[in-house]
């Protein structure tokens, strides 16, 4: 069968890809080499995170990738577990920089609550002692494991998109693609490769310095904690660009490479959410490889707990899940999208921020790609 469009690779960028271009009527196929998502979109925090991406294109895209999971994600039998987002500031260096971020146009609709409004205001677990709070209704938590395969069935039960799985895509060329399970003709095709670096255009991915970064997660079990929102922490402000960006941002890092060395080079921030069963994700880790091991560093996780420690006064429940992620990373940009080839175009987000900015990257990508504009969401 010949299709409009053919996407490699489904997870959440090359979903967000399968999706805009049936929105906009054609008929989309998508090729993977695995039965379902299993790489980077399933190992995260499922968190589409507004505040603290980078200021401009990258927040905008955040906004709008928000707006479509709210749309979408009802329609696609996806629960929202979690909203809003809780950002600690214990040290007055990051409550500078809330109040630095709140004066500008990302801070629009969050506010920032002193430690006794916001402990009036939230019960059910209790933070060490904080300055401010910053407070962002933006924000939608996904379990991912159960979001991606969600997605793609509706994708395909809805929009009527066509999954060739457990296929490898081994070239591709105007006209479509090959693969292991013959060739695929398609007008256009978007890779969409995520971590993995090893197959097609390698000379596109050596110019843009695309390399990968290790991350490390845990699932704690629950201690009767509730979470009113995601918690994220001063480590998060110096990790953030929407955050690190700002001149305020300065006194911060020079005091946290005095007390929090260990995490900065380790590249350990905080960010905790809650399960519907009561359980806690926490991490994460950041090391920046072209060979990530597939080994899990006590050492990274014991950082990743410490920083728990500084913002909760519960002791942490018992580990019962740990998990690392791959994901590309360049110096040059968080994402990029280029033709390679005729009709082919190569998206990556390289910043670790597909669950929340893939889908309005997708609109973008596509619909220049198509010359057509995506219908409606749902």
């Amino acid at each position: 069968m010949t299709y409009d469009v053919a996407v490699v690779g489904m997870g959440v960028v090359g979903l967000a890809h399968a999706y805009a271009a049936a929105r906009s009527g054609a008929r989309v196929v998508v090729i993977d080499r695995e039965p379902m998502a299993l790489g980077a979109s399933i190992r995260n925090f499922g968190f589409i995170t507004v505040s603290g991406q980078a200021r401009g294109e990258m927040w905008s895209a955040a906004m709008r990738s928000r707006d479509i999971w709210e749309a979408m994600a009802p329609e696609a039998g996806i629960p929202i577990v979690q909203r809003g987002l809780s950002l600690l500031a214990h040290r007055v260096e990051a409550e500078r920089v809330l109040e630095a971020f709140l004066a500008t146009e990302m801070g629009a609709e969050c506010e920032l609550l002193s430690e006794r409004e916001y402990r009036s205001r939230f019960t059910g677990f209790d933070p060490t002692p904080f300055r401010t709070a910053l407070l962002s209704p933006h924000e939608l938590r996904v379990e991912p494991r159960t979001a991606l395969p969600a997605l793609a069935r509706w994708l395909h039960e809805r929009w009527k998109v066509t999954f060739r799985t457990v296929t490898a895509c081994l070239s591709a060329s105007p006209g479509g693609v090959e693969t292991s399970s013959g060739p695929i003709e398609a007008s256009t095709v978007f890779l969409c490769p995520g971590g993995d670096l090893s197959g097609l255009f390698p000379e596109t991915l050596a110019r843009r310095a695309v390399t990968r970064c290790k991350l490390q997660m845990l699932r704690l079990r629950p201690n009767g904690m509730r979470l009113p929102t995601p918690v994220m922490a001063d480590l998060s402000l110096a990790r953030y660009e929407g955050y690190a960006a700002l001149e305020a941002s300065k006194d911060l890092l020079a005091r946290l490479k005095l007390e929090r060395r260990e995490a900065l080079e380790a590249g350990v921030h905080l960010i905790v959410v809650q399960s519907e069963d009561g359980s806690i994700v926490v991490g994460d880790s950041h090391v920046y490889t072209d060979a990530p091991d597939p080994f899990q560093s006590l050492e990274y996780d014991r950082l990743i707990l410490e920083a728990f420690s500084d913002s909760f006064e519960s002791a942490p429940g018992e580990a019962i899940e740990r998990w690392t992620g791959v994901y590309p990373w360049s110096p040059q940009g968080p994402w990029f999208s280029e033709e390679v080839a005729s009709g082919v175009h190569m998206t990556i987000v390289t910043c670790g921020a597909g669950m929340s900015t893939a889908f309005a990257l997708a609109e973008t990508v596509v619909s220049s790609a198509l010359q057509t504009t995506p219908g409606p969401l749902a």
